[in-house]
């Protein structure tokens, strides 16, 4: 669950959210460590659905002993990890098809560019 680091040589209490506070005693959140059987759960449901709401959450979030909120910010962050894997599948399928064909690659980029100049007369 959410744990809070301790307040060191101060005797207040620091606030009640898993955030750092303003004042003398900078408390900050501490990773969620997720067990092996939750994450192969997890995954499994990003599978099925990249977005999990109401009542799913609210039941996947029992079935694995974990708090709404965690469930949630997992499948918000394992929504970007998807998003950032599929850009650098793109970037590497764009790379090889240019690395294989590159005389069409180039032609077409200078095409673009002549008909960009040619927009720009005046």
């Amino acid at each position: 669950g959410l744990e809070l680091s301790h307040c060191v040589g101060t005797n207040s209490l620091g606030p009640t959210g898993p955030w750092r506070s303003g004042g003398p005693c900078k408390m900050k959140r501490v990773r969620t460590v997720f067990k092996p059987e939750q994450l192969e759960r997890l995954e499994q449901e990003f599978l099925k659905q990249q977005y999990m709401v109401g009542t799913e959450r609210v039941d996947l979030a029992a079935t694995l002993h974990l708090t709404e909120t965690q469930v949630k910010v997992w499948f918000q962050n394992r929504r970007i990890k998807w998003r950032k894997q599929s850009m650098e599948q793109k970037a590497a399928k764009l790379s090889q098809f240019r690395v294989i064909q590159p005389a069409s690659a180039d032609s077409t980029d200078s095409k673009e560019h002549e008909e960009d100049t040619v927009d720009v007369e005046l």
